[in-house]
């Protein structure tokens, strides 16, 4: 990238693009039940770097990939991002009564309208993800693939195992084994579910796609690592979620373990590690080099 503003700009006017897709594929609010369309919509608009999406379609581009079957599974990664984040802010997990600046769905709608409308993003995705069926059928084995690598990694063995390890060890200190464990899991997974859907529907090999988990991997720790930092470093103001919910919620993290400075370390030293990664792949795409960097050292 020739400067970090025209790196901004060129991010927002991604943001604005995936927003327009969001909007094409959030469902209509009609019926009895459209008070949880309402929810959803409510949840996912709510704004935010729409980072996984953006990853998705960069790591496409990547790879030259052409196919619209992209368009779906853009949709369905940043829904069930939504969901975990609405799910996570119950009173029954975090509770929280703000994300990205404002009043969170349980708070708006309900603690059973919050639920609902998490359950519900989580369940559309897929609806919306086997659309790219549709839209290209031609694609079908490589929609299968993706749809895989979405099922896993948000599952039992991705996104919310790393969420049952964290809750079943809030308030109890944990050895570096098992945070490492909660965060390739909880945090790490939907991040490689980006980048290997967007690396598969660009036409990579399965071994450029491993290589890209690895990358995805690496990513997805020093963005939970930041995040610990974050928390004790940054305002409520400026994340636009509470700070100190980790020290509220009595959970283990770098920084509780090892101390700002030493995480500091570890993000520099995983974010080194997945830039060389990336740049041993055979295709080039500055902007997404710069927004794995950015990505891993933000302020917010």
């Amino acid at each position: 990238m020739n400067s970090k503003i025209d790196f901004i700009q060129m991010r927002n006017i991604k943001v604005r693009q995936i927003e327009d897709i969001l909007q094409e594929y959030l469902p209509r609010q009609r019926g009895y039940q459209k008070v949880i369309m309402e929810a959803m919509a409510y949840s996912l608009l709510a704004g935010g770097k729409r980072l996984r999406p953006m990853m998705m379609k960069e790591t496409f581009h990547l790879f030259q990939g052409r196919s619209k079957a992209i368009r779906p599974f853009m949709a369905a990664i940043e829904m069930i991002h939504t969901y975990s984040l609405v799910h996570d802010d119950l009173p029954a997990m975090d509770d929280d009564d703000y994300r990205r600046g404002r009043k969170t769905t349980h708070i708006v709608y309900g603690e059973d309208m919050g639920i609902l409308a998490g359950d519900a993003l989580l369940n559309y995705a897929f609806e919306t993800a086997f659309k790219a069926f549709v839209t290209e059928p031609e694609d079908s084995l490589l929609i299968g693939r993706a749809l895989g690598v979405l099922g896993e990694k948000a599952g039992i063995y991705g996104m919310i195992g790393g969420q049952v390890i964290d809750v079943k060890n809030s308030g109890h200190v944990v050895e570096r084994e098992v945070l490492d464990t909660i965060y390739e899991l909880k945090t790490s997974a939907l991040i490689e579910a980006a980048m290997m859907i967007g690396a598969i529907l660009g036409g990579a090999s399965e071994e450029e796609v491993k290589i890209v988990e690895q990358i995805a991997r690496n990513v997805g720790i020093a963005f939970q690592i930041q995040d610990d930092i974050l928390d004790v470093t940054s305002t409520s103001e400026v994340l636009g979620k509470p700070v100190h919910s980790d020290e509220k919620n009595e959970k283990t993290t770098y920084v509780t373990l090892f101390g700002v400075e030493k995480a500091a370390q570890v993000v520099e030293e995983r974010s080194k590690k997945a830039s060389m990664l990336l740049q041993g792949l055979p295709g080039e795409n500055a902007f997404l080099e710069e927004l794995l960097v950015q990505l891993v050292h933000r302020d917010r």
